[in-house]
């Protein structure tokens, strides 16, 4: 980072750094959502309309000679993370980071619509400001509420950061982009009791850890090499003391695909395996799935048509990125609405979800000339 005064920023980075200090979780963003509406207020309001739905917000931008509505989406949520990094501005909510950065996204979304409501367009805009992408997942609800399908786009796009490409680095492709993907929480109850009388209990400690081996050969042994799956636990917990038998245990982690019958698949074998494991270890066992995200699947026509411009604009540099396993719930709107997110170049060596990200700020500019640039080209060409 370096050592200008905040006075010298640009104001959506300095906006960026006000949001970093306030992370929240999902459905939970209040402080999130006010800075939003206070932002919102210091604008001028001839042209602006402004809806909530729980914690998010959506603004409309009414275009001057509208034949359509271009919408823009920003996820507002933080992770569950104490911050490592060595920020001046690091978050003032013990036990929560921006670490995906959601605080980024939403700076530029304001950069974006600040430009617009001093300079509108023929077409209508739509900016929501999206809760609960992390989880329980945001997407899915907005879409459904009365709030958002009154003011339905015709078409709709995003961004995510993304730390291996350089400041100035746009990456895209059409068509799949991101992966299904479901979370897993499995429990098992058997019968704790004395470590001296295993033959009077039911150990948990030898159940949980068969099936977390058997789950983790499932896409080796049941997926078709030539499809793309993961399974991964990330959490065990068993036990409480060396000399008991654990009566109790609990498996957590993620499944991820790159297509609908591969999550179909890998879901049935989990449930055939956990049915195995209750006979074989005297047991019962619960599974939920937790949220479950679509694919994030970009329209091939509107993908191609923004490839194109910035191949033809040279406003920054374009990579033809590969599909993804992260998941994202924007997913959901693209199943409704064409539309396609891309990636943003912001240069870090530490991943998304990472204590120590540092995301290079000087992507936020970048970001929004792009999208102010693309926005106000889409809006002036015929339907």
């Amino acid at each position: 980072m370096s050592a200008v005064s905040d006075q010298s920023l640009n104001p959506f980075i300095r906006i960026r750094r006000q949001l970093h200090q306030i992370p929240e979780p999902g459905f939970a963003e209040f402080k999130t959502q006010q800075f939003i509406l206070d932002y919102l207020a210091g604008l001028p309001q001839e042209r602006l309309q402004v809806r909530t739905w729980r914690t998010g917000v959506l603004m409309r931008i009414p275009g001057t000679a509208p034949r359509r509505c271009i919408g823009y989406r920003a996820d507002m949520d933080a992770l569950p993370l104490d911050e490592e990094t060595t920020l001046p501005f690091k978050s003032t909510h013990p036990g929560y980071m921006h670490a995906c950065g959601h605080d980024m996204h939403m700076a530029i979304a304001l950069g974006v619509l600040t430009h617009f409501v001093h300079h509108p367009v023929r077409d209508d805009l739509l900016f929501v400001f999206q809760p609960a992408e992390e989880g329980p997942g945001g997407a899915q609800p907005m879409l459904e509420s009365e709030e958002f399908r009154s003011w339905k786009p015709d078409c709709m796009f995003a961004l995510h950061i993304a730390p291996e490409y350089p400041v100035g680095t746009i990456a895209v492709k059409p068509g799949i982009l991101f992966a299904n993907t479901s979370e897993l929480f499995i429990d098992l109850v058997g019968k704790s009791g004395h470590a001296a009388y295993p033959h009077q209990a039911n150990d948990m400690v030898l159940a949980t850890s068969h099936l977390a081996i058997q789950l983790h050969h499932i896409v080796s042994r049941n997926i078709d090499p030539l499809d793309s799956a993961i399974v991964t636990i990330g959490k065990v917990t068993i036990g409480t003391k060396q000399n008991i038998i654990a009566g109790k245990g609990r498996l957590e982690g993620t499944i991820r695909t790159l297509s609908m019958d591969s999550m179909r698949k890998i879901k049935s074998r989990i449930e055939a395996m956990v049915r195995g494991i209750e006979e074989s270890f005297e047991c019962e066992a619960t599974i939920d799935w937790g949220a479950n995200y679509c694919q994030v699947y970009n329209d091939e026509p509107l993908t191609t048509e923004f490839m194109d411009w910035l191949r033809q604009t040279n406003i920054a540099n374009l990579t033809v990125c590969k599909e993804a396993m992260t998941g994202e719930d924007f997913g959901y709107f693209l199943q409704k609405i064409p539309g396609f997110m891309f990636w943003l170049g912001v240069d870090t060596p530490y991943g998304l979800h990472h204590p120590k990200i540092e995301p290079n700020e000087e992507a936020i500019p970048v970001a929004i000339r792009v999208l102010t640039e693309y926005i106000t080209w889409k809006a002036s060409k015929e339907t």
